[in-house]
């Protein structure tokens, strides 16, 4: 049987950085990227530089792997993202989720740029994800070219509760206004219409994307568990008279960046500290 993509990729992150074994995966979303910068040591690695890895095209997403210390904990974290809307399988844009994991993650932090559908939220808000829709007709776990058989996760609480606590210990203890609610996932690239925003609030989702639910559906597959935060960078389709543009989402996320840095840094030390708690499997 041939090595699973996956591995190969994993076995030449270990072997450019020198075997560095992470605790915590991240992903960072449109224009939130700049944590990355605050990694002390560790290596930069651009994803064409791993095999398999998709490309990335979309503004505010560097395609770049970083290893190193964050506030002390041993990440990895991918500073931009492949989009479905790319041209990308499910599975394709997920297979660096299955590389982290066989690097040996044991939690893992998304985060996105996200239109608020809540009325009661607004730009520049960030909003603790504690579930979310797939509304994207694809799945991580099924498709043509995927070269391993992933087992179908229960989904019951696709982002850990525990490691959510944490990130709302963090946001006391930081004095930050942190929102919470569902994600809903569309395929993009287009945005949403005011009848598709009006739908998804009545399917019980409080923000809306065009990301993140294969990652986690494919951390979950592998045992991962998950966590992570939306940053509302424009109010949905109809709720606001402003037309929405991919450079209102760049401007937002670079006005909270210090904010989503802070609660991020804080959220990692709580979560390091509640998986060194628990036995290892």
């Amino acid at each position: 049987m041939s090595t699973p993509l996956s591995e190969t990729a994993a076995r030449e992150i270990d072997r450019l950085t020198g075997g560095f074994r992470p605790a915590v995966g991240l992903i960072l979303g449109s224009g939130l990227g700049g944590l990355a910068d605050r990694f002390e040591g560790g290596h930069q690695i651009p994803f064409g530089d791993i095999p398999g890895f998709p490309a990335v095209g979309v503004e505010g997403h560097a395609g770049v792997i970083r290893t190193g210390l964050l506030n002390g904990v041993p990440c990895v974290a991918l500073r931009g993202r492949a989009h479905l809307y790319e041209g990308h399988a499910a599975h394709h844009a997920s297979l660096p989720v299955r590389a982290m994991a066989r690097l040996g993650i044991k939690a893992l932090f998304v985060s996105n740029a996200a239109g608020a559908v809540n009325r009661t939220f607004k730009p520049g808000d960030l909003m603790l994800i504690v579930d979310h829709l797939n509304l994207m007709g694809r799945d991580p776990l099924r498709g043509e070219g995927l070269d391993e058989e992933l087992a179908t996760p229960d989904l019951s609480q696709p982002y850990d509760p525990e490691l959510c606590a944490q990130v709302r210990k963090a946001a006391i203890e930081q004095r930050i206004e942190l929102r919470e609610g569902v994600y809903a996932a569309n395929l993009g690239p287009s945005f949403e219409t005011p009848s598709e925003v009006r739908m998804a609030a009545r399917l019980g989702a409080d923000a809306v994307g065009m990301s993140t639910v294969p990652e986690v559906i494919t951390a979950r597959a592998m045992g991962v568990r998950c966590f992570g935060v939306s940053c509302m960078t424009h109010f949905g389709a109809g709720i606001s008279p402003v037309p929405l543009s991919h450079i209102e989402v760049i401007e937002t996320t670079d006005r909270i960046a210090a904010t989503f840095q802070l609660l991020v840094l804080t959220s990692l030390a709580r979560v390091a500290e509640q998986l060194s708690r628990e036995p290892n499997d």
